[in-house]
């Protein structure tokens, strides 16, 4: 076992010793447990925390060339797609939540959207079955959707950016990045040798992330001409290069040789939308978060609607009474995430209803804290008015106060594994976030309805959740969000409540041991170590089905405003190997 991993082993058990570095949390009989955790990165002007050390120098640095939050976190998701390429991407998509210090808040959706030829059954095969490997919606040419990132960002610095940096200034850090390469960490390494096989029925996406006879090595410069060469292009021509110029015409050459959804048409029609963010409070703190196409802010405001109910500090943070609760939260939510989810361009969400409070309180009388409700029984309410392992998120917040939380993702791990000739950009494979056929399970075992079913120029459901907190005065008082497909809704949840009825700083709330209840299949899944055993058996006496998953849950990145002081904290996950760096 590596030092890495014996330290997030370390950071995620709840260790009950006297120790000057640790940081005492209340518990609920007055005393207090110390649990071991690191204090957060402090700087007096700007932060970013990211999964790359790297990208978050990059964004530090344009924050010091006069730069705000918007474009640090543009050249942040530039240099993401370079240096974390499992996630950051040019091929992808996600969405950009944007507070400004004047309290302006804003999102940015740019999720892909289905190419005109995908349809409802595009990955059913002649038996009404769901296709598997090429062909099907999770690995090779049919599995991606068209981009959203470059136009994302365009769209974000043609009405949030300062105005004191341009779009190839903004480039130029990740086109040099690709150009001169750097140096491969360990997690990167390793990683790049994991996925060989996947790579391997595509020779472009070997070329890339192989090396002639082998494989790259820790500590060795891995440089990407071709991506370093799409980025030029991107400088000279300005972000519409990627959608109508040479770039655009390398996809669709591509994708029409090997079969494809996605033609040069696609790419012009392309188009990144501003939308409304969702609001509530809990316990007097205004939480803002991502409306659809994501589900992650509406079913996050459901499940804290629910828990408002509870005196979750009275409970105590680890005991099995705030499992239980949170869990029978999280069952509802997702019922009603499975039923009522989609891109509400095409169909209706009933938002309003289900972040309503009194939704909430006719959900929470349900809930017997003496045994556990079984799934069977939960299903989708009636409310009024009516993501991969391998995402990445970052959290930017300026010397001026203005404040980004990004999330955007490939979908998989390295997304469909191909790679585009000519240009180094690996594609997403986020076809598979619609519902191939509405009521079976996708690749997180998600259950999704009719309303996410596939359809031309249609965005997948997300759970993507890119989320600020704010005090009760309206000042920002902490930006998080996470990778994790599902886990990602319950990760902003626990951070949330950690922070909120717990007491917890940052990047104490963001270490601590994690559970993920998603309605189907009825299972609570923990962390290893994440449960002691007199709380599993607490959890298995109210009914409770349990199951240990091997990985970690999430890599959450986060920044909170120091109170009084004005200090920003960064906070970055010990799961991954992501690094706060301020100024």
């Amino acid at each position: 076992m590596n030092a890495k991993h014996i330290l997030v082993r370390l950071l995620l058990v709840t260790i009950f010793f006297v120790s000057p570095a640790a940081h005492l949390l209340k518990v609920s009989n007055g005393g207090t447990a110390q649990a071991a955790s690191r204090e957060p990165v402090r700087a007096r002007h700007g932060m970013v925390a990211s999964t790359s050390r790297i990208a978050s120098q990059v964004g530090v640095d344009v924050m010091k060339r006069g730069g705000n939050a918007v474009d640090a976190a543009i050249a942040v998701a530039l240099a993401l797609a370079v240096t974390y390429p499992a996630a950051g991407n040019l091929g992808g998509g996600g969405f950009m939540m944007i507070r400004l210090r004047d309290g302006r808040t804003t999102a940015i959706d740019y999720r892909e959207m289905a190419p005109a030829a995908a349809h409802r059954n595009v990955y059913l095969d002649e038996r009404g079955e769901l296709k598997k490997g090429e062909g099907g919606s999770l690995v090779g040419y049919r599995a991606a959707g068209v981009p959203g990132t470059v136009a994302g960002m365009e769209l974000a610095l043609k009405k949030y950016g300062s105005g004191r940096l341009n779009w190839a200034q903004l480039v130029e850090p990740a086109r040099r990045l690709a150009a001169e390469g750097f140096p491969l960490s360990y997690g990167l390494a390793r990683s790049l040798r994991a996925n060989a096989k996947e790579f391997a029925p595509y020779a472009e996406s070997t070329k890339v992330y192989q090396k002639a006879g082998g494989f790259y090595e820790e500590g060795e410069v891995w440089r990407q001409p071709e991506l370093a060469a799409t980025f030029a292009r991107l400088q000279r021509s300005g972000p519409r290069e990627f959608y109508e110029g040479r770039t655009a015409q390398l996809i669709a050459a591509d994708m029409r040789a090997h079969d494809g959804l996605i033609t040069l048409e696609d790419m012009k029609n392309y188009v990144a939308k501003e939308r409304t963010p969702v609001r509530t409070t809990y316990r007097g703190f205004e939480v803002i978060s991502m409306p659809p196409p994501s589900s992650g802010g509406a079913v996050l405001i459901e499940m804290l609607n629910i828990l408002e109910g509870f005196d979750m500090r009275h409970m105590g943070a680890s005991s099995s009474e705030r499992y239980h609760v949170q869990t029978e939260a999280m069952r509802r939510a997702f019922a009603d995430r499975a039923e009522y989810m989609g891109d509400s361009d095409f169909v209706s969400v009933p938002v309003a209803g289900l972040i309503d409070k009194s939704y909430a309180e006719g959900l929470r009388k349900g809930i017997k804290m003496e045994r556990a409700s079984t799934s069977a029984e939960v299903k989708a309410g009636k409310p009024a008015g009516y993501e991969s392992e391998e995402t990445t998120h970052f959290t930017v917040v300026d010397a001026e106060g203005n404040c980004v939380s990004n999330t955007y993702t490939l979908n998989d791990s390295y997304g469909s594994k191909v790679v585009s000739k000519g240009t180094g950009i690996l594609m997403n494979d986020e076809m598979d976030d619609f519902a191939s056929k509405p009521g079976t399970p996708n690749m997180y075992g998600l259950i999704q309805g009719e309303r996410n079913a596939v359809a031309p120029g249609k965005r997948p459901l997300s759970a993507m959740t890119p989320t600020f907190v704010l005090r009760p005065d309206g000042t920002l008082w902490f930006a998080v969000g996470s990778p994790g497909g599902p886990t990602i809704i319950n990760t902003v949840l626990q951070v949330i409540v950690n922070v909120v009825d717990f007491d917890m700083n940052i990047q104490q709330a963001i270490d601590a041991p994690r559970i993920h209840h998603q309605w189907l299949p009825d299972e609570i899944a923990y962390e290893p170590f994440g449960l002691s055993a007199d709380t599993f058996r607490a959890l298995e006496a109210r009914g409770h089905r349990i199951t240990q998953k091997p990985r970690y849950m999430g890599d959450a990145q986060g920044i909170m405003i120091e109170d009084k002081t004005g200090v920003r904290l960064g906070a970055s996950d010990p799961r991954n190997f992501g690094e706060p760096v301020g100024y």
